[in-house]
């Protein structure tokens, strides 16, 4: 073939452009309606579905509050917030491993955000897929167990870069497994001296209501901008 008329087409970097450009616009109609949209993102298995739980148990006397729960199969935690009196979406992405903002836009009108304060998006369990796609999110939370070992931010890297804030759970286990909380914070202090950093434990509740009264002043600055 004549390397001249050899035509290369981005396609992953288009898309994601796109993406990017939908994402902001979404934040900007999250603002108009005053809903404050969070992205929760971790590896199976970390503790997001009771993390979640230990949230808007501190913060549903203050908040209008609703979950989207996305799994490429499955509606078992769509059920444990139902069950537990939260609002609830469940997403099935067809077997993609990540949402995109159009995405989030499709489950929001579903759940009637513009009804709701807060939003929650448990996003596909996996450390890799859900880092690169803008979900139009406000606020970026990943979660870390401590049974999953504190190198982790070495190994996904964009991960822990996209994160405003991290939570290390189950730090009832400290004990149990070779986790060095100093070690951990220096390798995320690395990828983003940025980040606000919980320790946390889903199983007693230790922790979260500093987690709560950042969500509550990260969602009173972002809509500080509404009109």
């Amino acid at each position: 073939m004549n390397e001249d008329k050899l035509r290369i087409i981005k396609v992953k970097e288009s898309i994601l452009e796109d993406n990017d450009a939908d994402a902001d616009k979404l934040r900007d109609e999250l603002r108009n309606e005053k809903t404050f949209y969070l992205n929760v993102m971790s590896s199976p298995g970390s503790g997001k579905t009771s993390s979640i739980l230990q949230i808007i148990k501190r913060l549903k006397d203050e908040m209008r509050i609703g979950v989207l729960e996305a799994d490429i199969d499955g509606d078992c935690d769509t059920r444990t917030m139902l069950d537990a009196g939260v609002a609830s979406v469940q997403i099935h992405t067809g077997g993609m491993c990540h949402l995109d903002a159009d995405m989030s836009r499709q489950s929001l009108r579903e759940i009637g955000s513009s009804d709701l304060d807060l939003v929650i998006l448990e996003n596909v369990g996996n450390l890799v897929c859900p880092a690169e796609f803008d979900t139009g999110a406000v606020k970026d939370l990943v979660i870390l167990s401590v049974p999953e070992g504190d190198d982790k931010p070495l190994k996904y890297p964009l991960m822990f870069e996209k994160a405003d804030v991290v939570l290390v759970n189950k730090i009832d286990a400290l004990e149990v497994f070779d986790f060095d909380m100093d070690r951990f914070t220096e390798y995320v202090r690395m990828r983003n001296p940025n980040a606000d950093i919980f320790p946390v434990s889903a199983e007693t509740g230790e922790g979260f209501d500093a987690v709560a009264a950042w969500i509550r002043d990260a969602a009173r600055e972002f809509l500080g901008g509404a009109e």
